[in-house]
C-alpha cells in the first residue's frame, strides 16, 4: 500500500487499463494500419464514424471549460478544443478529401450505435460531472492514441515510405501530440492530488469505462 499511496494518481489509471490498451496494439484494425494491409474502405468507413465522434468529443471539451474552476482551467480546455477543431481534425480532413468526401457530405452520415453510445456516455458523465470526471471521460481517447501511435511508429518506422496509412501514425506519434497527451497526465495528476479513495475508485471506473468503449470502436471499425 506504501508504494502504491506513493504513484501518481495518473500512474494508477494507466496501471488500470494498460491490459486493455495492449489489446489495442494487437487489434487487426491497428496492425493493418501499421502494415499498412488494411482495407481502404474500412479506413474511410473508420474516418467517418471518427470525424463524427470528434463533433460530440469537442462538445465534452466545451463542458470542461463551462465547469472550469478558473481562468487557468478555462484556457487549457480552449486550447484543447481548437486542438481536436483544427489539428486533430486536419488528418481526417485530408484523407476524407482523397476519398472523394468533404466535411458537409461526412456529416450527413448516420452515427453508428457504437459511436453514438460512446458519446452519449461521455456527454452524460460531462453534464451530471465535475473537472475531474470529464477528464476522466475524455483522457483514454487521446492518451490511448499516442500509446498507439508511439507503438506503430516505433515499430513499423523503417517501412513507412509506402505505407498509405504513415500520415495517420506520424500525425499521432508527434512530437505535438505528445506534448497535448503530456500535459493532460499533468493536468490529471494536479486536480485529482490528495483526492480520497473512494473518489479514485469513482474515477477509475470512468476512465476504465471509456477505455472499454475505445476497444468498442476499434471493433466497429473492423467490421465494416
Amino acid at each position: 500500500m506504501e508504494g502504491l499511496n506513493s504513484m501518481k494518481f495518473s500512474e494508477e489509471l494507466f496501471d488500470e487499463v494498460k491490459e486493455i490498451w495492449d489489446e489495442y496494439l494487437k487489434h487487426p484494425f491497428v496492425k493493418g494500419i501499421g502494415e499498412g494491409t488494411l482495407d481502404k474502405e474500412k479506413f474511410k468507413n473508420y474516418l467517418i464514424q471518427d470525424y463524427l465522434y470528434l463533433k460530440d468529443y469537442a462538445k465534452v471539451f466545451a463542458m470542461g471549460l463551462v465547469k472550469a474552476r478558473n481562468m487557468k482551467e478555462m484556457k487549457f480546455y480552449h486550447e484543447s478544443i481548437k486542438g481536436v477543431l483544427d489539428d486533430e481534425t486536419a488528418v481526417h480532413v485530408n484523407y476524407l478529401k482523397g476519398f472523394g468526401l468533404s466535411t458537409e457530405e461526412v456529416e450527413k452520415y448516420k452515427v453508428e450505435l457504437t459511436t453514438a453510445s460512446y458519446t452519449n456516455y461521455m456527454l452524460g458523465i460531462a453534464l451530471k460531472g465535475d473537472s475531474k470526471d470529464i477528464a476522466m471521460t475524455i483522457m483514454p481517447c487521446t492518451w490511448s492514441y499516442y500509446y498507439i501511435g508511439k507503438h506503430l511508429y516505433e515499430t513499423y518506422k523503417n517501412r513507412l515510405e509506402e505505407n498509405f496509412y504513415s500520415p495517420w501514425i506520424k500525425g499521432y506519434a508527434s512530437e505535438e501530440f505528445r506534448q497535448c497527451t503530456e500535459e493532460w497526465i499533468d493536468y490529471i495528476d494536479e486536480i485529482c492530488e490528495n483526492i480520497s479513495e473512494d473518489e479514485k475508485e469513482k474515477l477509475k471506473d470512468i476512465f476504465i469505462k471509456s477505455s472499454l468503449y475505445e476497444m468498442e470502436f476499434w471493433n466497429m471499425a473492423n467490421k465494416y
